[in-house]
């Protein structure tokens, strides 16, 4: 059994970024669609309720481990329910840390179910004391993983807690996630960063490259080019039109238009919504066939995602960047993530 463990692992986006570094996981995943994709790609994957799974299997096995759990509850684009349970999941936290499984009680009492499940590391942790962890939300769980940490650094681990964004990581789409990083064998730290928004700064004397535009990991050129194809429904072909023809032209002038913003700027996040991988920019919505919602979070090509189009698409929007892991793991680990062919060949 592989030593390193992925509660929450999805479509195994952590995955592909262990892959990157020559390491394995094995995931533990609710979703049914999630479990074969993860499957299919190579993964070792456990079915499971995460919250409902014991600890004791992986006594002496699990040195260590990753989580990302479900963000639905604390994103901005749902109603935030996680924000207000947020007292009860920092109470969770405290006494899973001390031993005392109070999940039952305290979920009962959140207006979002799904909240507590950011308590759920801890109680791996505390049972566990792994040599290392990395765990990863959307911003506003910050406060939770200093939370975290200051428990950590009590158990003799090397804390590191902030915010990063993927593209100044390789990952042609700009979005940000609340990061902790601890290790009990190595100084924990921000990830070096590959690429800069101001390529032309070299106030530190490395000028890094620019971040990697939407339109240049999708491969758009500038002529004779049609635009995707944007369809609803299960299937890649059938279904309604669900943006209509305005968004269509919109979107084959920004892959013949140089001056428009997908050829100066990475994606923003992506998020996934049924029929279609989307995000928001400049005011305007991006209705992404899910294969290049994959592209943008740097899955590999012909990563088999299973699924409806709609479990697809949340698959993606869900993920962690693999490359963004990649470089993630790579601090505990003490190891430096191999420059994606493409990019060396450049």
């Amino acid at each position: 059994m592989p030593d390193i463990v992925e509660g929450f692992s999805g479509p195994r986006g952590w995955g592909e970024g262990l892959k990157l570094l020559g390491l394995r996981g094995i995931g533990l995943e609710i979703d049914t669609a999630a479990c074969r994709t993860a499957v299919a790609a190579g993964h070792l994957t456990i079915q499971t309720d995460v919250a409902a799974y014991p600890t004791a299997p992986f006594k002496g096995r699990s040195r260590k481990q990753i989580w990302s759990p479900p963000c639905q509850a604390w994103s901005r684009a749902g109603k935030r329910g996680g924000l207000q349970d947020q007292p009860l999941v920092h109470q969770a936290v405290e006494d899973l840390a001390h031993g005392s499984d109070t999940r039952s009680t305290l979920k009962a009492a959140c207006r979002d179910e799904r909240s507590i499940l950011a308590a759920e590391p801890m109680r791996w942790l505390h049972d566990l004391r792994p040599e290392w962890v990395c765990l990863e939300e959307v911003p506003d769980v910050l406060p939770l993983w200093r939370q975290y940490a200051v428990y950590l650094r009590g158990w003799g681990y090397s804390v590191w807690t902030g915010v990063l964004n993927a593209a100044d990581y390789g990952v042609p789409q700009a979005r940000r996630r609340a990061i902790l990083i601890a290790s009990r064998i190595r100084r924990a730290t921000a990830p070096d960063p590959t690429h800069t928004e101001h390529p032309g700064d070299t106030l530190f004397g490395d000028g890094l490259p620019r971040w990697i535009t939407m339109a240049e990991a999708l491969g758009w050129g500038y002529t004779q080019r049609p635009a995707p194809t944007v369809t609803g429904g299960g299937t890649a072909t059938g279904g309604a039109e669900p943006f209509g023809n305005a968004t269509r032209q919109a979107m084959r002038a920004a892959m013949n238009n140089p001056d428009h913003w997908a050829w100066r700027q990475p994606s923003r996040t992506i998020s996934g919504t049924v029929g279609h991988v989307g995000g928001k920019q400049s005011g305007g919505h991006l209705g992404l066939e899910p294969e290049e919602g994959a592209v943008l979070q740097t899955f590999p090509a012909g990563h088999p995602f299973y699924g409806t189009k709609g479990q697809r698409s949340l698959q993606i929007g869900n993920a962690v960047p693999p490359l963004l892991a990649a470089h993630i793991i790579a601090v505990p680990e003490g190891l430096t993530v191999p420059v994606p062919a493409t990019r060396a060949a450049a």
